[in-house]
């Protein structure tokens, strides 16, 4: 996040008290957002207009969780804290992947919504795994916002626990490749991993160690599956 209110908590407090409930990149519907010091003007008219956040990646204590919003400018992102109780509903992205696209046809017919219908499609290239859209996507699928632009990327995520071999890596990676040729955008895939968030791509690559996005914060691994 570009921006970050400080926590409201002692760092020492006992993290991960809902870490199995909601995950990073789940989207979530709030009755109310806290207000905390120093946070960006647009912060609280965002949230009237779409009262839905994103989970991050950050420790937490019982009570507490990680999110952030977005405003309408690209740079209008802020990371910030709710309360658990504050929480309505949440969509994780995979439960996102299985909603029907029921967007008008000016939203539908954007290259990222044309890419994710055409990815639903090809069980060659996902069926096997468990993924959905994360992203300006997946936030407007979930909220009903317009989100997504003509010139968006296509962000995704796939859960990964078991080890997922470099070869494999690399043929994922090139049939989504061919995806986001034929459609004109990006296709930008963040495996879910035991070491936390990796990108495909980075995987695919064959560096010999790879940035693993996590809670604690991120580190450079051999192997995100050998914890």
């Amino acid at each position: 996040m570009r921006v970050c209110a400080a926590a409201p908590f002692a760092p020492d407090d006992a993290p991960f008290a809902d870490a199995l409930r909601w995950q990073a990149h789940d989207i979530v519907r709030l009755r109310r957002l806290e207000s905390f010091d120093n946070e960006p003007a647009w912060v609280h008219a965002a949230f009237a207009r779409a009262p839905f956040a994103v989970v991050r990646r950050a420790q937490a204590p019982a009570g507490w969780i990680a999110i952030g919003l977005r405003g309408a400018a690209r740079n209008e992102r802020y990371g910030t804290w709710a309360r658990s109780d504050d929480i309505e509903v949440g969509l994780s992205p995979e439960a996102l992947s299985s909603l029907p696209c029921a967007l008008a046809a000016d939203r539908a017919g954007l290259p990222v919504f044309v890419a994710l219908d055409a990815l639903r499609r090809d069980t060659s290239s996902l069926g096997s795994f468990i993924w959905g859209p994360t992203g300006s996507v997946g936030f407007e699928l979930a909220t009903g916002m317009p989100t997504a632009t003509a010139t968006s990327d296509l962000d995704l995520l796939i859960r990964i626990p078991n080890h997922l071999s470099r070869n494999d890596a690399q043929c994922l990676q090139a049939r989504l490749d061919e995806h986001a040729a034929h459609a004109g955008i990006r296709i930008d895939v963040q495996l879910e991993t035991p070491a936390g968030g990796v990108a495909l791509a980075e995987y695919a690559s064959g560096k010999p160690r790879v940035m693993a996005r996590h809670a604690s914060g991120p580190r450079l691994i051999v192997d995100p599956w050998a914890l």
